[in-house]
């Protein structure tokens, strides 16, 4: 396999296509899963008709199946690139970054997930994503990348790498205290605290968003820009309608609390 510049083009384009396209049909309506489901009848349905029951999974078995293939597709572009590549350094740094997301992601997120069942429709959705992004950014890294020998010394990967780090530790910090809300067997919905939910509704959003800006800057790529962008239009939205659900929800929601950027939106 060789690097196909107008292959890494057009994922790319795509991905960016797909958020925008997310972001137009998702920015009034939530996806229907987590907190969001059932879903609210749409304009013009009676409130009592119900959408068709859908086959689910349970939660940790669907984030893990979901995570896997973003984790192990560019696992084995690596593996089968021949000759292997282990340099430069800053190429298996980079890779490190993103495999080492999805790694945490997939086999420790996954096992600590408490929540509803997973639609399948959702999961089946996810599992396509994580094969097709796994794939622009691990073929992108392993055979298309270049970058000097002294790369992990240039501004860019090192303020790209502590955002990403920040952004990280954010996400799981984040991700720890929604766990702590509940009691093993819990499925109700309570008001985050604690961490950078004192400033917004979506931290663990919020974080995840900064992961992915810092690895764009770190690999100085377009497929990596691409999904960050692509990440602030898919996950952007679902914390601001987190936040409109906890305003809703709970009439001591904190009303100085905003839904995705602190003291900004």
């Amino acid at each position: 396999m060789h690097c196909l510049p107008s292959l890494v083009m057009a994922l790319s384009a795509l991905l960016v296509a797909l958020g925008v396209l997310h972001l137009w049909l998702f920015h009034h309506q939530p996806s229907c899963y987590g907190k969001h489901e059932p879903c609210q009848p749409k304009e013009g349905k009676h409130p009592a008709a119900r959408a068709p029951r859908r086959a689910h999974l349970p939660t940790r078995c669907a984030w893990f199946l979901q995570e896997l293939p973003a984790f192990l597709v560019p696992v084995l572009l690596l593996a089968l690139r021949n000759p292997p590549r282990f340099a430069p350094l800053g190429c298996r740094l980079l890779g490190s970054m993103f495999c080492g997301h999805y790694f945490h992601r997939t086999f420790i997120y996954s096992f600590f997930r408490r929540g509803r069942p997973f639609p399948l429709k959702i999961l089946f959705f996810g599992v396509l994503f994580c094969i097709y992004n796994g794939f622009l950014q691990g073929y992108y890294m392993v055979y298309c990348a270049e970058y000097p020998d002294d790369w992990c010394k240039d501004i860019r990967f090192m303020s790209g790498l502590l955002l990403f780090l920040f952004g990280m530790g954010v996400n799981i910090h984040s991700d720890f205290l929604l766990r702590q809300l509940r009691k093993p067997g819990e499925f109700t919905y309570k008001i985050p605290q604690g961490g950078l939910f004192a400033y917004v509704s979506g931290a663990n959003f919020f974080g995840e968003i900064l992961e992915w800006f810092g690895y764009a800057i770190a690999t100085w790529s377009l497929p990596a820009l691409a999904f960050a962008f692509f990440t602030l239009c898919f996950i952007g939205p679902r914390a601001y309608h987190h936040h409109r659900y906890y305003l809703k929800k709970f009439t001591g929601y904190p009303r100085s609390r905003k839904a995705l950027i602190p003291f900004i939106f």
